[in-house]
């Protein structure tokens, strides 16, 4: 499966924190059972690594992936650690280079215009616009349309319930990414069927 179609999976992309490994697969499953097959672990944590393997080991319906991914070392544990996906804050020409070797979809961040053309060199066209909310969100999406038309996004950063249908609305977002889905007091209370009920909802994103 290439970045394209990954992100062609679900319309949200939960931007998951784990704290605890233990609870990993009871959220991916959660998550799974509203429509969310697209799974984020950022590694933020250090139950990060160990909640991808024991996601990719019991929760087969489930594509589960690396965030915050910055180095080469980042990106191989994670391989490790069973994610078949990875998407970064940035990118490096180093961690370029790593990700086109990995065999996995890789979607690298931007935030301006000459960053996705940097990352349209390297041979990336499905995007990570980061963080969208606070360098221009929608305006900067439409605007990046008119030159760069061959470029597709995953807005990240500021979006939630209230404006993820307006990005999906647009032509080159293929899928949004936030956190909303998996809030911190849902996970803490091990309250799985609000997370359903968040991951059902936002299945309903569909683009006009």
């Amino acid at each position: 499966m290439d970045a394209l179609n990954l992100l062609r999976q679900s319309p949200v992309m939960p931007v998951i924190v784990v704290n605890d490994a233990a609870v990993a697969v009871d959220l991916a499953r959660a998550l799974v059972a509203g429509g969310i097959r697209t799974l984020e672990i950022t590694l933020r944590t250090k139950a990060a690594l160990a909640a991808m393997r024991r996601i990719r080991d019991e929760v087969p319906d489930a594509l589960v992936g690396a965030g915050t991914v910055r180095t080469r070392a980042h990106l191989e544990a994670a391989l490790d650690a069973g994610a078949q996906f990875g998407l970064s804050p940035g990118l490096t020409p180093e961690l370029a280079a790593a990700a086109r070797a990995s065999g996995v979809p890789f979607i690298p961040g931007v935030a301006t215009a000459s960053e996705a053309m940097r990352a349209q060199d390297e041979g990336f066209d499905i995007l990570k616009l980061f963080p969208a909310e606070a360098v221009g969100g929608i305006k900067l999406l439409k605007a990046l349309a008119g030159p760069l038309p061959e470029l597709r996004f995953c807005p990240t950063g500021g979006i939630d319930a209230s404006n993820a249908a307006n990005y999906l609305a647009l032509p080159n977002v293929l899928a949004v990414g936030g956190s909303w889905l998996t809030p911190e007091a849902a996970i803490a209370a091990q309250d799985w069927d609000k997370i359903t009920a968040l991951a059902s909802e936002a299945c309903q994103l569909i683009k006009r």
